[in-house]
């Protein structure tokens, strides 16, 4: 009995092959976008917002996110809307705790 290897010349599977170009582009832009938000989820700045909107509606324009993926963002800044941000001073207090 030989045993049945297949060939080097043979096709083989690949992911990354089947993603079409555009796709791809999607991805990134998601990626991009996601990322911003993040950043500005944490940040709260100024710049971070202006970030956002920006790369934002560049992938629309671009056509690298659609409608519904920019309403979402849209819609998470509206929530934010001030620029103004308030912070919160807390103090803890260990009085009355026990180990």
């Amino acid at each position: 009995m030989q045993a049945q290897h297949q060939s080097s010349s043979d096709s083989k599977a690949n992911t990354l092959a089947n993603i079409d170009a555009q796709s791809a582009r999607h991805l990134m832009a998601i990626r991009i976008v996601g990322t911003a938000l993040f950043d500005y989820q944490v940040r709260k700045t100024d710049d971070a917002r202006i970030r956002l909107e920006c790369l934002t509606g560049f992938a629309k324009e671009l056509g690298d996110i659609d409608a519904a993926e920019f309403a979402v963002v849209a819609q998470l800044l509206a929530g934010h809307s001030s620029t103004k941000h308030e912070t919160t001073v807390r103090t803890f207090s260990l009085e009355g705790a026990t180990l």
